[in-house]
């Protein structure tokens, strides 16, 4: 469905696009006094004209470097070009020896690309990147699959990704984020109907969704209301993974928590965390008693690879309680696998690899395909883990993080997930909610956390959740 047949003809959204990239510039670099613009063919490189044109008139020095002849542009992009030129622009064809200026503009390859870059595309990247100068890139950095984020194989590293119309789903997650610098988004006004013809794939959670699905908890609100979380796990030599998921679930909210775990462990954390319920999990007796107080049941975290391990996977995993499944919890699906209706899984790459018998490479490369893959086999609600987490339900529904750093990239963060996920659970919220309100959460806390720091741990994570959870 062409642009123009709803009322906006594809130049003047060009015009729009390129003014909103050069607003953005003028607001993030007052001080730049020269650009140099990088164009390759199609729309993109028409906005790199649009732009070139515009800081020209603002008296800025801009030079355009053309990696496609102008003369050999079609459409709306040949008018954005003629039109730079006709006010006295220059094209350089030939730069390989020239110095860029104080900022460049990526505008070489747009959202199509679909192959892997080569010959003097690829060189002109690599040139960039070498570059001392903060790049700006137009909708998506140059090398970069839209839709996966995956480098083909390298790509613009860019300091500011300016996007427009509709936002690009590889922007968000995996490798991306190396990628794009800060992400800025115009739709420049846009009518509906664009997007109506283009429905999302996914959908990009922000942090109201907290509030929307955590409502204020009227006055007479008590414990038994919110839920009883069982978390199990801790093999000998692991003590802290459980306690870690039980801190998290308390602080997420949860009414009463409990944690099955080897003995010498139940003992030892009970005065670090008195306010949790700590049990004997060797005893199988007394663990299916807890079962039948628990309304969730977060299993995995430190649960090991041993007997007893496996013998509290399989009574767990059969006691029909909604479940949270992490790490070890995560080898025994693999081990044993099964419909998992009622379950969260939130793997990590690696984890997710295993699930699939397939390589870490193979699920980086689409991350989307991987995770529905995930929800579709086990019937179950996925979080796959990492940069630009995604969550993905049964029915094919996948929501993005955009949230946490890599500060949080430490021990244990997994664990504190996996508690304030299952609390969501035993407060009520179905599993796609749950788990996505608790991948917002654990982001929030992990980028509250880390203001001024180069690594976070868990623990101060789990803190955190009290200043992004709403009153």
């Amino acid at each position: 469905m062409c642009i123009e047949q709803h009322g906006i003809a594809g130049y003047e959204l060009m015009q729009r696009a390129g003014l909103s990239l050069f607003q953005q510039i003028q607001s993030r670099y007052p001080d730049c006094r020269s650009m140099t613009i990088f164009c390759g063919a199609g729309n993109n490189a028409g906005d790199g004209y649009v732009v070139a044109t515009l800081a020209r008139a603002a008296g800025i020095d801009a030079e355009v470097w053309a990696l496609i002849d102008p003369q050999q542009l079609q459409g709306d992009a040949a008018t954005a070009a003629q039109a730079y030129l006709e006010d006295g622009g220059a094209v350089e064809l030939d730069f390989d020896s020239r110095k860029p200026g104080d900022l460049v503009v990526d505008a070489i390859l747009g959202t199509g690309l679909d192959r892997p870059v080569e010959g003097r595309f690829l060189e002109v990247i690599n040139r960039v990147n070498a570059m001392d100068a903060p790049v700006v890139s137009v909708d998506i950095p140059s090398g970069l699959n839209a839709d996966t984020g995956t480098a083909m194989p390298t790509a613009i590293r860019a300091e500011l990704t300016v996007g427009f119309i509709g936002q690009k789903r590889g922007l968000y997650t995996g490798q991306a984020v190396d990628y794009t610098g800060a992400l800025e988004f115009d739709d420049l006004g846009a009518p509906d109907a664009i997007y109506q013809a283009m429905p999302k794939d996914a959908e990009l959670l922000h942090e109201s969704a907290i509030s929307q699905h955590l409502p204020s908890r009227e006055p007479s609100t008590h414990k038994g209301q919110l839920g009883h979380v069982l978390v199990a796990g801790s093999d000998h030599g692991y003590p802290g993974a459980v306690a870690l998921a039980a801190r998290a679930a308390l602080m997420a909210g949860s009414g009463l928590v409990s944690v099955a775990t080897r003995q010498e462990h139940a003992v030892a954390m009970a005065a670090a965390l008195p306010e949790v319920m700590w049990a004997d999990g060797e005893a199988f007796e007394r663990l299916d008693r807890l079962v039948q107080r628990a309304d969730v049941v977060a299993l995995g975290p430190g649960l090991g690879d041993s007997d007893w391990s496996r013998r509290i996977w399989h009574r767990l995993a059969s006691a029909g309680l909604p479940m949270v499944l992490d790490a070890d919890g995560l080898n025994c699906l693999q081990q044993a696998p099964r419909q998992c209706l009622d379950w969260v899984l939130t793997p990590h790459p690696g984890e997710a690899a295993r699930l699939l018998n397939c390589s870490v490479d193979d699920i980086q490369a689409d991350r989307y395909a991987a995770v529905r893959t995930l929800a579709e086999q086990f019937c179950a609600t996925v979080v796959l883990k990492g940069a630009g987490s995604l969550i993905a339900n049964p029915e094919g529904a996948v929501r993005v993080c955009p949230y946490g750093n890599p500060a949080m990239a430490t021990a244990g963060m997994g664990d504190a997930l996996t508690g304030i996920i299952a609390s969501l659970l035993g407060q009520g919220l179905d599993g796609f909610d749950a788990a996505s309100t608790g991948v917002l959460l654990h982001a929030l806390a992990g980028d509250q956390a880390a203001v001024h720091r180069r690594q976070v741990i868990a623990s101060e994570l789990i803190t955190a959740l009290s200043s992004v959870l709403p009153k």
